[in-house]
């Protein structure tokens, strides 16, 4: 029948709308157009069966029989007559012209009785309506299952609620989330799914973020902190601003991303569509030759109908789509298949290092108390004189004393002094935290460096923590790496890439320790982007594929000159989501490792798909010329053959459920802010 790519079914939908007899549904993944054709061949196929009921069981039935079996092959052969009908009004030859000749034939031949004198005619009917029932059912059994393999990332595009809760004046006002605008203020209920990319201004909640980052645990959120459209508050009531409504929100870039990519096809498929038009005309001399020498129709037909190339024709799309299944399940997006199919060829990958192998913010590693001052203590002056700063080291000092249960003073007479420290009244004693620097020029005396044992060129951070005057400790800050980085990086040199680097703009030192730290052996240091752009052509010009890693932003230029480009944590980067070639909805990087099994994984399938559609056509030709198949068998044989290739393609769409939930800093120090469990001194 009608075999049209699966990754072009949404163009389609809005090339012929009508389109009653295409068989596919292009309502997303409502199955009510495959339901009503499924009902309409059902009903074809009790008149055949009421046909052979009445020839078998009544000996001068043979005028019913016939009759039943005709309203039955018009039933189930209209729509394979009607489409080749448009295929030949807008100048096509097509593979559906090679079915309805076959069922045309078998209708008109009465060749193929099923029982004694007289049954010429019904027999014909009967083998035409067979035919065009299995050739039907097999149409609709790829249509479901390929809608099947789409439906995780169709679920993706229904995420968005409807209505939004709008506070206005302080009042709650219930609007259609197509009015929602820049700026405007919502409130979100515990269950809400949240209408709009923006910031949480009041509450706290725990978000489900699986649908736009792959995350499968939810992630506590409060107040500065983005939340994004179609993700689900677990708890707590929250009033959001938003930042981004309607197609501008991640998930509206996630939706166009997928559509995109459904839409592209690989270099291969776009050979196949070229010559397809010499396939019907080539099919037809085979089979003008076979009746030239046998002057048997019963081969012509076989011919024609087992040579229908569904299942090489399915053999790209349904793994290509299935892939893409999986890879958007996982929060991987890919813009162009051909980028997908790209990945199995990469044999070196080029990483930046701030956001990507490491988490991009400083995090406390140290705890340095003095003169008897334990630990506790020295965290709880810090914190809670740094509670009131957004400094992100502040976050980090205030996140480990909320991770350690250290409850927080009450403060007073805050003071900040930006870039350089704070100072606040604790318990009616003055507490400063900040640089060395900003110590000294507030009376503290003594040689604040004396007990360091840290080095700053190596990329640490040190803040000092003094009470009236005197130093009571140090806090020792770095950029920690992603806790599964190493683990990432053996498994792709596990998986066969040969040459793995850092390229950073940072100091030699802090990249050699990060290096170091993650077994990375080939750092470039202190590169500006034009340099990382350079090292990407050197390393291409070596010979390798190469696939480039960044943040998306100051990397833009590197990514733009990879063989492919992927993009970190592109839920929260504009630039991340629009620079690189696929896009990682998380930084989880052991969606690396996967991203080339699936790669490799989608192209065996597609040869294994090629090459059982070719070996099936051929080999089924040449037994229909040799007379060893009628064309019953052959309808059932092609269902069979496109049948095995949709399953085939079928068991992508389950690769990576093995691969772990990741939650950005998932350790056993802190699972919501990745803060490691600092060392006391």
């Amino acid at each position: 029948m009608q075999v049209t790519s699966l990754l072009t079914l949404e163009e389609d939908a809005k090339k012929d709308a009508a389109c009653a007899d295409c068989g596919h549904d292009h309502g997303g993944l409502d199955h009510s157009h495959t339901n009503t054709k499924l009902s309409t061949t059902l009903v074809g196929l009790i008149f055949v069966l009421n046909s052979f009921a009445v020839d078998w069981l009544f000996d001068r039935g043979t005028t019913v029989a016939a009759f039943s079996a005709m309203i039955g092959a018009v039933i189930l052969g209209t729509p394979i007559m009607v489409v080749a009908f448009k295929d030949l009004r807008k100048g096509l030859l097509s593979i559906n012209e090679l079915v309805a000749l076959g069922v045309l034939a078998c209708a008109v031949s009465g060749n193929y009785g099923m029982k004694g004198e007289g049954s010429s005619l019904a027999g014909g009917f009967q083998t035409a309506g067979i035919v065009a029932f299995f050739m039907l059912l097999g149409e609709i059994i790829e249509t479901r299952t390929a809608a099947g393999a789409r439906a995780s990332i169709q679920s993706l595009i229904k995420l968005t609620p409807t209505k939004a809760r709008r506070l206005s004046g302080g009042n709650e006002v219930e609007v259609a989330v197509s009015e929602l605008k820049v700026g405007d203020i919502i409130r979100i209920r515990p269950g809400d799914n949240i209408a709009a990319d923006g910031q949480i201004v009041s509450g706290q909640g725990s978000i489900n973020q699986a649908n736009i980052t792959g995350e499968s645990l939810p992630v506590d959120k409060g107040v500065g902190e983005a939340v994004f459209a179609g993700t689900i508050n677990m708890n707590g009531l929250l009033e959001v601003k938003v930042s981004k409504a309607g197609e501008d929100t991640t998930l509206g870039r996630v939706r166009d991303l997928i559509l995109a990519a459904e839409k592209t096809k690989l270099p291969f498929m776009r050979i196949i569509d070229q010559y397809m038009g010499y396939y019907t005309p080539l099919v037809l001399i085979i089979a003008a030759l076979v009746w030239g020498f046998t002057q048997d129709l019963n081969r012509v037909i076989t011919i024609l109908i087992v040579a229908c190339p569904c299942a090489f024709i399915l053999a790209t799309p349904t793994a290509m789509v299935a892939a893409l299944s999986a890879a958007a399940r996982l929060g991987i997006l890919v813009k162009n298949i051909a980028d997908l199919e790209a990945a199995a060829r990469i044999t070196a990958f080029v990483f930046d290092k701030t956001g990507t192998l490491t988490t991009g913010r400083l995090a406390v590693s140290r705890l340095n108390p003095l003169d008897g001052i334990a630990p506790a203590e020295l965290l709880r002056c810090a914190a809670s004189a740094e509670q009131f700063s957004n400094h992100p080291t502040a976050r980090s000092i205030t996140a480990l004393a909320q991770q350690a249960g250290v409850p927080l003073a009450q403060v007073s007479d805050f003071k900040e002094t930006a870039g350089r420290g704070v100072s606040a009244l604790i318990d009616g004693q003055r507490i400063l935290v900040g640089r060395a620097t900003f110590l000294k020029d507030q009376g503290v005396l003594g040689d604040l460096f004396e007990s360091v044992d840290l080095d700053e060129t190596a990329g640490y951070s040190l803040l000092f923590v003094a009470r009236d005057g005197h130093c009571i400790g140090w806090v020792g800050l770095q950029d920690q790496t992603r806790p599964e980085a190493a683990e990432a990086l053996e498994q792709l040199r596990a998986s066969g890439i040969r040459r793995i680097t850092m390229v950073s703009g940072d100091r030699r030192p802090v990249a050699e320790r990060v290096a170091q730290e993650i077994g990375v052996t080939e750092v470039v240091a202190e590169c500006l982007p034009q340099d990382k752009v350079e090292y990407v052509r050197q390393t291409k010009a070596k010979g390798h594929r190469v696939a480039v890693i960044g943040d998306g932003v100051n990397d833009a230029p590197a990514l733009a000159s990879g063989d492919i480009s992927i993009a970190m944590g592109a839920a929260g980067s504009e630039v991340a989501i629009n620079s690189a070639t696929i896009a990682l909805m998380n930084n989880d990087l052991r969606r690396l490792p996967f991203l080339i099994r699936l790669s490799r994984m989608a192209r065996t399938v597609i040869n294994q798909n090629f090459l059982f559609g070719g070996v099936f056509i051929i080999g089924g030709m040449a037994a229909a010329s040799f007379g060893y198949l009628n064309p019953i068998v052959a309808a059932i044989l092609h269902n069979v053959g496109s049948l095995f290739v949709v399953f085939n393609s079928a068991r992508l769409v389950r690769q990576g459920e093995e691969l772990e939930p990741f939650v950005q800093g998932d350790d056993a120090a802190n699972p919501s802010t990745g803060t490691p469990a600092p060392q006391a001194a």
